[in-house]
């Protein structure tokens, strides 16, 4: 059964009104707003530039960005004001031929040169998601063309006629800008309209809510409660104040937050297949289903749960590289149970449980999860 993740509706993409320095954020501490951060996305981009087949490869992504022919410019980058680490993959449409490569790793506050020296392009598409360890992808997977990506780093020349081994995914197109140095730079940002400063510490903040600490509302405002849940996080993972500048600082707490929990629920993948999860919880008026969440070979992840719940179902399978079910000896490599919940192929999160079948839904055993001594951490393992 293919599974997809989480992901809300697109608003659109815009022109970023104004140009700024985008780069990299090296304080923790924002400028307050007058209004709390949102979790929606909306993509801010600029004008065009021209193709020269030389990209830089790095990390993977599902957005989408392609470019409308004009004078030839500098480099082409891409932004990053979200509260999340993205990855993403362009695409270049020139003279009926389309090309993609992917992936490029951004983290929030930061930029990454995708294109470097002058594009000449028909139109140019970009194709962007949110790392594993955010769980349901936040980011929309919506776009006008459906072109070919590859797992880790790729190129791929003729990119509508997916062969083995690629993925067929939306791309949008996108129309970058150009800034006062001369390069084009196409921004993304979320509805909450972030500065640089506030999308790192919005992300922050994110990332120690995934870890279980409350940094809550997630608003890119700083505070005594964000300090001290960074503080308890740092101390809890032994790394030192100072780490938070650090370049890297991101990698680092994400791959501090991939690590199991004293306490919730956590999911750890030690299987070489990709895991899709669902989650269900019972707080004693319903039971609410919820799915797809992703978890990387040999990563972990802490699924969302809300309230304190009297009852926590979990149920996970093994899928491969185009979403389908890892058989074993003919049998679905899944972990479940006995409690019989809704769930289906796409995106879901209902509190009727009910006569699946005549709902689109399908009725799936989820196993019960005892949470009596305050964490849990359920390991997939092939058997």
């Amino acid at each position: 059964m293919a599974r997809n993740h989480l992901s809300p509706s697109w608003p659109g993409l815009s022109r970023l009104r104004g140009r700024s320095r985008f780069g990299e954020a090296k304080r923790l501490r924002p400028r307050r707003r007058d209004k709390p951060g949102h979790d929606e996305w909306r993509e801010r981009l600029a004008p065009p530039s021209s193709w020269k087949c030389a990209l830089l490869a790095l990390p993977a992504a599902t957005l989408s960005f392609f470019i409308s022919s004009a004078p030839a410019f500098a480099d082409l980058k891409i932004c990053n004001r979200m509260s999340y680490v993205v990855e993403a993959a362009i695409g270049i449409d020139e003279k009926a031929a389309t090309a993609t490569r992917g992936w490029f790793r951004i983290d929030p506050a930061a930029c990454r040169v995708v294109v470097q020296g002058t594009l000449t392009a028909d139109r140019i598409l970009l194709n962007a998601r949110a790392l594993g360890v955010y769980g349901a992808s936040p980011l929309p997977q919506s776009g006008g063309d459906t072109l070919c990506v590859a797992p880790g780093n790729f190129v791929i020349a003729a990119a509508r006629e997916c062969r083995a081994g690629q993925t067929p995914v939306p791309f949008t197109q996108v129309t970058p800008s150009q800034t006062d140095d001369g390069n084009m730079v196409a921004y993304l940002a979320e509805d909450s309209e972030y500065d640089d400063e506030q999308a790192r510490l919005a992300a922050i903040q994110r990332l120690l809510v995934i870890a279980g600490y409350d940094a809550a509302p997630i608003d890119g405002v700083d505070g005594p409660k964000t300090q001290g849940a960074l503080a308890s996080f740092l101390k809890s993972h032994n790394l030192p104040a100072d780490v938070v500048q650090s370049p890297n600082f991101f990698a680092t707490m994400i791959d501090a937050v991939q690590q199991p929990s004293a306490t919730g629920l956590t999911w750890c993948n030690d299987t070489p297949h990709k895991v899709m999860a669902a989650l269900g919880a019972d707080d004693g008026k319903s039971v609410v289903s919820r799915g797809w969440y992703r978890i990387d070979p040999g990563k972990c992840l802490h699924p969302d749960i809300s309230g304190q719940p009297r009852q926590v179902y979990s149920f996970a399978e093994a899928v491969d590289a185009d979403n389908r079910t890892i058989k074993l000896n003919d049998k679905p490599l899944n972990w479940g149970g006995p409690k019989q919940l809704c769930t289906r192929e796409s995106k879901f999160d209902t509190n009727e449980q009910g006569d699946c079948g005549s709902r689109g839904f399908v009725a799936t055993g989820f196993a019960v999860v005892d949470m009596s001594a305050g964490g849990k951490t359920l390991r997939f393992a092939v058997p």
